[in-house]
């Protein structure tokens, strides 16, 4: 397994890999963030084109990710991120949109509880749900991170 941290405009973020499949992308001042096995190998390289994609995209010049990455977790977790998988560049959705779309329309809690155990962020875009309200809600990289990540993406939000 392969790691890098890197800093980006909103945080410090731990990238994990197997060298060709990207497997998460966990800011450091999330508190359930994975630590560090010393099994692992750090190696910038084998993440140069996630790299290059994060900086397009914080650039304002890239919309769409072109990458191979795959998210582990139950079933539940996995029908959660394939719909945030779904929410386009720009768009809002909310945890009980997701929570219907799944199936499970009074399981707004556990759709949140999920969004927050994404473990490939911004690549999968949980930064994108919001309340029904149009609140922030909550964000492992923590509230301003969010905050910048939906302003560069022109996505309206109450605090």
């Amino acid at each position: 397994m392969y790691y890098y941290f890197t800093q980006t405009p909103v945080g410090t973020a731990l990238l994990i890999g197997d060298g060709k499949v990207l497997t998460g992308l966990h800011w450091k001042v999330f508190k359930r963030a994975p630590l560090v096995n010393a099994g692992w190998v750090e190696n910038r390289e084998v993440f140069n084109e996630v790299l290059i994609q994060l900086d397009e995209y914080f650039a304002g010049k890239r919309q769409v990710f072109n990458l191979v990455y795959k998210a582990t977790g139950t079933p539940f977790q996995m029908r959660v991120w394939q719909e945030l998988d779904k929410i386009p560049f720009g768009v809002r959705s909310s945890y009980q949109a997701i929570a219907t779309t799944v199936g499970s329309p009074k399981a707004v809690r556990a759709v949140g509880t999920a969004v927050g155990s994404n473990p490939i962020s911004i690549f999968i875009p949980c930064h994108r749900v919001l309340t029904s309200a149009g609140k922030l809600g909550g964000y492992a990289g923590g509230l301003p991170g969010k905050m910048h990540l939906l302003a560069l993406e022109g996505i309206n939000f109450r605090v």
